[in-house]
């Protein structure tokens, strides 16, 4: 992020107040990239940043190309992994190379880096397209030239017509395209995105979600994204890294993932009834709570999992029923879900499940209502813990 101070007032425009160490931190320039070393292309971090209540411990690795989301819940790190990565949280110990260069004392605004923070913070007083030309203006790139790239990056993100318009006449979907390419334009070897699509509204981000996975796609550099959302997540990335108090619980392609959760958080994530036991061939007794029965063949620590959409309720207990594990629960909670109705179930084996409106209002479901929960082993998955 090469030095926002080292262009005039004339160059950029008044800083409308803002003092120069903010500008200087939210600043997205960078340096000319590196001639990488054969071999150690990409990202290798280990990134340990010590604080009073808090410790993150987080190995990283990325490839040229690769697309890799940081995803966990609120505190969990993931803002301070970013920040340790663009140099404006110093590391307590590790390491952080990038093309096989080592960046731990290499100053923000001198590493090839690019940032996209969750609400942009383009600089008010300057046009679309002088924001994007404020980062190779910051490289050296004489004035027209600057604004000649940065016209071409506004017309590859579909905004030729708004190169001139301030950041208060964009829309929230446009104001972010700005930010991408300004931090595109500085052609960086890592691109950072702190919750990209946080600020925009429900529809717009359907749109922008496709546009930035096009544009990140496109890129040949490393891209690390920070999120909550795991449909964010799941679209935009090609490996997910969850993190969780400060570590990593588990890391791989979203389909990986969505189908071996091993956290209740991340089981939460992607919809999932999660439970961890002991398997003996097809039954798993569970470390809290009765037995389930499964179609795979394990033995030892497992995890077994079921869509809430596999569980069928009763109110009295089924008789002549082809599911194999059968539990007697309380509704504690309903909500709407989509289009259904997802049921909070306690009882000998606390779980969700979905149904229909029509559904839940034959079964007469309410808060206290006893029900018997039925799953059928065939739509059970256990593995390995």
């Amino acid at each position: 992020m090469s030095n926002p101070h080292s262009r005039t007032a004339d160059d950029a425009g008044s800083s409308g107040g803002r003092d120069a160490e903010t500008v200087r931190e939210h600043s997205v320039a960078a340096a000319p990239p590196r001639e990488p070393l054969a071999g150690d292309a990409g990202l290798d971090a280990h990134l340990v940043v010590e604080r009073s209540a808090f410790r993150l411990d987080v190995a990283l690795t990325a490839v040229p190309g690769e697309v890799v989301a940081l995803l966990g819940p609120n505190g969990a790190g993931k803002t301070t992994a970013l920040r340790a990565l663009a140099g404006l949280v110093p590391l307590s110990a590790g390491h952080l190379r990038l093309d096989g260069s080592a960046l731990e004392r290499t100053p923000p605004e001198n590493r090839p880096v690019g940032v996209v923070f969750q609400d942009y913070l383009l600089f008010p007083h300057l046009s679309a397209l002088d924001n994007v030309a404020f980062g190779p203006r910051c490289q050296g790139v004489g004035k027209a030239e600057a604004r000649a790239q940065a016209a071409a990056w506004l017309d590859r993100m579909g905004l030729a017509d708004h190169a001139g318009a301030k950041p208060r006449r964009l829309s929230g979907g446009q104001a972010q395209r700005v930010a991408v390419a300004r931090a595109l334009a500085t052609r960086p070897r890592l691109l950072l995105l702190d919750e990209p699509l946080a600020a925009l509204d429900a529809r717009t981000r359907l749109e922008v979600r496709a546009q930035l996975r096009r544009h990140l796609a496109a890129f040949e550099a490393v891209a690390v994204l920070v999120t909550h959302d795991p449909l964010d997540a799941m679209v935009l990335a090609d490996r997910l890294v969850v993190v969780e108090h400060g570590r990593v619980v588990q890391q791989g392609t979203p389909s990986d993932i969505a189908r071996h959760p091993r956290t209740d958080y991340i089981a939460q994530l992607v919809g999932l009834n999660l439970y961890r036991g002991r398997a003996d061939r097809h039954t798993v007794r569970l470390d809290a709570g009765p037995s389930i029965t499964t179609t795979e063949d394990l033995s030892g620590p497992v995890f077994v999992a079921f869509p809430p959409s596999a569980v069928t309720l009763f109110r009295d207990r089924p008789t002549g029923a082809s599911a194999r594990n059968l539990w007697r629960c309380e509704v504690t909670g309903l909500e709407t879900h989509g289009d259904q109705i997802r049921a909070d179930l306690a009882g000998e084996l606390p779980l969700a499940a979905d149904l229909t409106t029509v559904a839940a209002a034959e079964l007469g479901l309410h808060p206290g209502a006893p029900v018997w929960a039925t799953v059928k082993a065939t739509q059970t998955h256990a593995y390995p813990a």
